[in-house]
């Protein structure tokens, strides 16, 4: 196995990784970087568990590689915030009890987030559609989908 440097923008910060290229970049946010958020759920991009944000979009990070973000802006739950403030969906999240065991939730939120900024005026089947491929065992997914239309309309 190679190992190479590969540079990270994570959560804004400029971050230097020695790993082979083709490494997961889920494996790389939480074993080298400490980033747990995001989960490993399926391994194969189907479950929405891992999902981060790469230039604003969510992709799954379980099954991409580390070297096709390298130098572009990658966001993970732990960077939605701003000044030490959660994101106004974190906190939608919270009210609107839209977490349970929390295993979906990293994933819930940045693909929550990214499809508020994408599409501000989203309406409660476009939240639906937005998060058909993050999928939530435990059955929250009605108060998640309250949770981001009231995120919606604190804009």
């Amino acid at each position: 196995m190679s190992s190479d440097v590969v540079t990270l923008v994570v959560n804004g910060a400029e971050r230097e990784v020695a790993c082979d290229p083709d490494t997961p970049l889920l494996y790389v946010l939480r074993n080298d970087l400490g980033l747990v958020g995001a989960k490993f759920g399926c391994g194969l991009g189907l479950c929405g568990a891992c999902n981060v944000l790469v230039d604003g979009r969510p992709v799954h990070s379980c099954d991409t590689p580390v070297w096709s973000v390298a130098g572009r802006q990658v966001t993970t739950v732990e960077g939605l915030g701003a000044d030490g403030r959660r994101h106004r969906l974190q906190e939608t999240f919270v009210e609107h009890q839209a977490l349970q065991c929390g295993y979906c939730t990293a994933g819930m939120l940045v693909t929550g987030a990214a499809l508020l900024e994408r599409e501000p005026d989203v309406d409660e089947a476009g939240v639906r559609r937005a998060l058909d491929g993050n999928l939530c065992r435990c059955g929250a997914h009605n108060r998640i989908v309250r949770a981001v239309l009231a995120a919606k309309a604190q804009r």
